[in-house]
C-alpha cells in the first residue's frame, strides 16, 4: 500500500528513494491523495538531505509525466526542436533574439517562458507589452505555429507538468526554493514536458544572479547537465555574467525595441551579442545543426546580417495576432512612457560596481514588475543608456534614463539608481560576459 507520509520519512532519514517511491508519491500530488503539508514536509527532507542524481532524473521524469508530453514526430519537422533556459537577469532578452536566429539556421523552437519574478525580467511580460500578441495559445496553435514558422515563444499551460506546478507553490511558502535537487527538476521536468531534443541551460553569476554565489552556480548548472542527459535531453550550460543589466535597458516595452534593433542591425551591444551568440551557438551544436561552435556562430551571424533573423521574429508575431509590422515600424505600436529623466552621477570615477539587483527592484518599483502575483504591469516604464561597469563618468553625467508613468515614481527611482552605483579613481577588472561552458 503506497504511504506519502513513508516517502517522507524515508527521505528525512536521508535514504534513499526508488523510482516507485517517487512516481507514486509526484501521482498523489496531483490526484491529491498526497496533502499539502505532506509535500511540504517532503520540500524541507529533500532541502537538507538532498537527492541523489538517480533521484533527481526519477523526479523530473514524474513531473514531466504528470501532465501532456508534446511530441513533434508527427509533424515531420525537417530539423531538431531546441530551446534555452535562463535562471532570470535584468535586461536579458536573449530568448527574444536567439530563437529567431536558431530558427532561421534551420531549428525548430518551442520556447515556453514565465513571467517576471522578483527582481528579474519575464520573457513573457516583455512579449505580452506587443499589442495583439497572444501569450497563451491552445496547444495546436502552438505546434502549428512552431511548424510553420521556426518559432514560437508563449506561457505556461496548464497541461504541462502540472506536478510542478503545485510543487512550486509549496516550495515558494515553505522557504524550499533554493533546493538545488527541486530547481532541477522544476526547469528540466518542463522543458522534457515540451518533447525537446536539446538545450541550452544560462545559469547566472553575480549581484542580480538567482543563485548566491558562483560556487551555488556551478553546482546548479551541473546539476541540470547531468539530471538533463540523464532524463535523455542533450543539455548544455553556460554560466554568464549578472553583475550588471546584460542589456543597456531594462522594461518590457524598452527591451522589446532593443531586441528589433538587435536584429535588424541598428544597434548590437557587445556583451548582450556575446552572451547571445554564446548559446545559440549551443544550441545548434546540440541540434547537429553545426558541428562545432566557431561554425555556429558563422551560421547565426549570417542569419543576423541577411535578415532571416528578424523576419522569424517578425512572423512569430504576427502569427500570434501582434502587428505585422512590427519590425518595421515600432513606434506605431510601442507606447513611451511620459516621464523621461536622467540620473546624474552622484561623482565623477569609473563605475567600479553595480548592484545589479537593486536596478531590476527599480524597475519594478516603477510598475515594470509586480511586488504580487495579481499585480498588473505597466510596460512602457523601465531605464535606458545604462553605465556599464568600467565606464568613466563625471560628475553630473548621466548614468541612466527613467522611464516613468509620473513624477514621484521617477524620483523615487533616482535615488535606487545612483546609490546602486558605486565609483572608482580607477578602472576595475571587468568580469567576462561568458564565465565558462558545462556539458
Amino acid at each position: 500500500m503506497f504511504l506519502p507520509q513513508e516517502i517522507v520519512r524515508k527521505k528525512r532519514d536521508a535514504q534513499a528513494l526508488s523510482n516507485e517511491d517517487i512516481v507514486g508519491f509526484v501521482r498523489g500530488i496531483v490526484d491529491g491523495s498526497v496533502t499539502e503539508g505532506q509535500v511540504a514536509a517532503f520540500a524541507m527532507a529533500v532541502y537538507f538531505n538532498d537527492m541523489s542524481v538517480d533521484e533527481r532524473v526519477a523526479f523530473t521524469l514524474a513531473q514531466r509525466d504528470s501532465g501532456q508530453v508534446l511530441q513533434w514526430r508527427s509533424l515531420g519537422l525537417p530539423g531538431p526542436v531546441l530551446d534555452k533556459h535562463s535562471t532570470g537577469g535584468v535586461g536579458d532578452l536573449t530568448s527574444l533574439l536567439l530563437g529567431p536566429m536558431v530558427a532561421a539556421c534551420g531549428g525548430f523552437v518551442p520556447m515556453i517562458s514565465g513571467r517576471g519574478l522578483g527582481h528579474t525580467g519575464g520573457t513573457l511580460d516583455k512579449l505580452a507589452s506587443i499589442p495583439g500578441y497572444d501569450v497563451a495559445p491552445d496547444i495546436g496553435t502552438f505546434q502549428r505555429i512552431v511548424r510553420e514558422t521556426g518559432i514560437a515563444i508563449i506561457g505556461q499551460t496548464a497541461q504541462l507538468a502540472p506536478a510542478d506546478r503545485r510543487i512550486y507553490a509549496i516550495r515558494d511558502i515553505t522557504a524550499t526554493v533554493e533546493s538545488v535537487a527541486m530547481i532541477t527538476a522544476s526547469i528540466l521536468s518542463k522543458k522534457l514536458a515540451a518533447g525537446l531534443g536539446g538545450l541550452a541551460m544560462d545559469i547566472k553569476v553575480g549581484s542580480g544572479a538567482f543563485m548566491p554565489s558562483y560556487e551555488k552556480s556551478v553546482e546548479l548548472a551541473r546539476s541540470i547537465v547531468d539530471v538533463g542527459n540523464g532524463a535523455g535531453l542533450k543539455t548544455t550550460a553556460v554560466l554568464t555574467d549578472m553583475d550588471q543589466p546584460l542589456a543597456p535597458c531594462a522594461g518590457n516595452a524598452l527591451e522589446i525595441r532593443c531586441a528589433i534593433d538587435y536584429l535588424t542591425g541598428r544597434a548590437r551591444p557587445a556583451r548582450l551579442h556575446e552572451v547571445t551568440l554564446a548559446l545559440a551557438a549551443h544550441m545548434l551544436v546540440l541540434g547537429g545543426l553545426a558541428d562545432n561552435t566557431t561554425d555556429a556562430c558563422a551560421k547565426l551571424n549570417a542569419a543576423l546580417d541577411s535578415g532571416a533573423a528578424a523576419e522569424r521574429f517578425a512572423r512569430m508575431v504576427s502569427a500570434l495576432g501582434g502587428p505585422g509590422d512590427l519590425v518595421e515600424a515600432p513606434e506605431r505600436h510601442l507606447d513611451h512612457a511620459p516621464i523621461v529623466i536622467p540620473v546624474a552621477a552622484p561623482n565623477a570615477g569609473f563605475v567600479e560596481r553595480i548592484d545589479c539587483r537593486a536596478l531590476g527592484l527599480a524597475v519594478v518599483g516603477l510598475g515594470g514588475g509586480r511586488r504580487r502575483p495579481e499585480d498588473t504591469i505597466d510596460y512602457q516604464v523601465g531605464l535606458t543608456d545604462l553605465v556599464e561597469l568600467g565606464e568613466r563618468v563625471d560628475a553630473g553625467q548621466p548614468i541612466a534614463i527613467i522611464h516613468a508613468r509620473d513624477l514621484l515614481a521617477a524620483q523615487n527611482a533616482i535615488g535606487e539608481i545612483q546609490t546602486a552605483y558605486s565609483f572608482a579613481s580607477t578602472g576595475p577588472q571587468v568580469p567576462p560576459s561568458v564565465y565558462c561552458v558545462i556539458d
